[in-house]
């Protein structure tokens, strides 16, 4: 039997396990780049499809990733953790993995797509929160990610993603102890340009 191949007849790529899983290198807003740049310098180092965090562990490594302003590897990190948790807290991983990927779109200048997932990813979030005896994990302020995520999204929507700067779609996950919250509640940080929308989009 032929292995089963992708609309360009080429064979599709597998893990090890055999599952479906795309080989290409991807840029560090998970594009996929030609497939003769496996080995290029563009190629950003991938989250693993298999990755088991713990609350506190996907709060500082996806937390970090979204402060250097890397929104699609953190989306990963928090996809994972959302896969690896139980009960109501899966509903904030999902929710935070939404908002980066709207910050993701936003990178990419798809401003339709970004003010979509963030405002879907907000409204998780914020409704995680609103539930009973619900705790935060270690480094996660459920509101203030989702207050952040609005103002971005109410941004886009007012004044268009062309009038905001990389370092505008650095979102932090809560605020330092005894910190002042800022007039908008972000942090800048390294950070690639807002590209114009090519490529297929993360979710």
């Amino acid at each position: 039997m032929r292995p089963p191949c992708d609309p360009a007849g080429q064979p599709r790529d597998r893990d090890s396990a055999g599952r479906p899983r795309n080989a290409r290198a991807r840029d560090e807003l998970g594009r996929p780049l030609p497939r003769t740049a496996t080995s290029s310098a563009d190629d950003a180092p991938r989250i693993p499809d298999d990755l088991v965090v713990t609350p506190a562990e996907a709060a500082a490594l996806g937390g970090g990733m979204l402060a250097e302003g890397r929104p699609f590897h953190a989306h990963e990190v928090f996809e994972a953790a959302w896969k690896s948790s139980s009960g109501p807290e899966r509903e904030l991983w999902r929710g935070l993995a939404q908002i980066a990927v709207g910050l993701t779109h936003a990178r990419r200048g798809n401003a339709r797509g970004a003010v979509t997932l963030l405002r879907r990813g907000s409204e998780r979030v914020r409704g995680y929160t609103a539930g009973p005896g619900r705790r935060h994990p270690d480094g996660v302020d459920a509101e203030f990610v989702a207050a952040s995520a609005d103002d971005v999204a109410t941004r886009i929507e007012r004044d268009g993603l062309p009038t905001l700067t990389p370092a505008d779609l650095c979102l932090t996950l809560c605020l330092p102890p005894g910190a002042d919250p800022p007039a908008t509640p972000r942090m800048g940080g390294s950070a690639p340009p807002i590209s114009p929308r090519r490529g297929p989009s993360p979710r």
